[in-house]
């Protein structure tokens, strides 16, 4: 049984992204990216707005925005989307425990538990700071350039012909922090998957793109 919400989880650089994009597409999905969210939220946000202010530049320094404000806006959004598409796959989400517990309480009142699942694409630090430091997006919709010799001189996003550039989260000091945060506030999240009876596969991340793309393939059609 196909399921209708895939997380996908992850430290920087495990290719979240560009899994969710494949994935979505193959599923016939839609590819909620919480970070993107988080970035129009402070791009559009008051700058007279303290807080937002002070969140922002949590998140500039590769730490994590306050969880109950991201989970207000995950379920903002997904309220929104839920009765125009067919499932979710989301990447970057859920990046806390508290932030876990909000999103699939909601969730599963939705779409059940037995139709949530959780991938875990597992990648090293060392391999995080080398894929990140040369990763690269295009400005308009944030599309997951790949690095690649073939793309090395990309100047344009082929998906929707926008600038393609170097996020400033992608210094390699940044990443160092982005991981150890990882580590300590996201991965718990899997056992909470586990804990409370959601199905968890495991991905190894350092494969090329193609070769993690039909792994997660193989396990999801082999959900019974």
């Amino acid at each position: 049984m196909k399921p209708k919400v895939i997380f996908l989880i992850g430290p920087p650089g495990s290719g979240k992204g560009t899994q969710a994009e494949l994935l979505a597409k193959d599923l016939g999905f839609y590819h909620f990216e919480i970070s993107k969210v988080i970035e129009e939220k402070f791009k559009n946000a008051d700058s007279r707005d303290k807080e937002i202010t002070h969140q922002k530049e949590h998140w500039i320094s590769g730490e994590l925005v306050h969880q109950e404000l991201v989970a207000k806006w995950f379920l903002e959004k997904v309220e929104e989307l839920k009765d125009q598409v067919q499932g979710f796959v989301f990447s970057g989400s859920a990046r806390a425990v508290d932030q876990a517990e909000k999103e699939l309480n909601f969730l599963s009142k939705i779409y059940g538990k037995e139709n949530i699942m959780a991938v875990e694409i597992k990648l090293s630090e060392e391999e995080s700071i080398k894929r990140n430091s040369a990763r690269r997006i295009c400005k308009e919709n944030r599309h997951p350039i790949p690095n690649f010799p073939e793309y090395a001189d990309l100047k344009v996003c082929p998906e929707d012909g926008s600038e393609v550039i170097t996020r400033e989260l992608d210094k390699p000091d940044i990443i160092k922090e982005r991981y150890q945060v990882y580590l300590k506030e996201t991965a718990p999240v899997i056992d909470y998957f586990r804990e409370n009876g959601y199905k968890v596969m495991e991905i190894d991340g350092e494969q090329p793109i193609e070769d993690v793309f039909q792994d997660i393939k193989l396990q999801i059609t082999s959900i019974k």
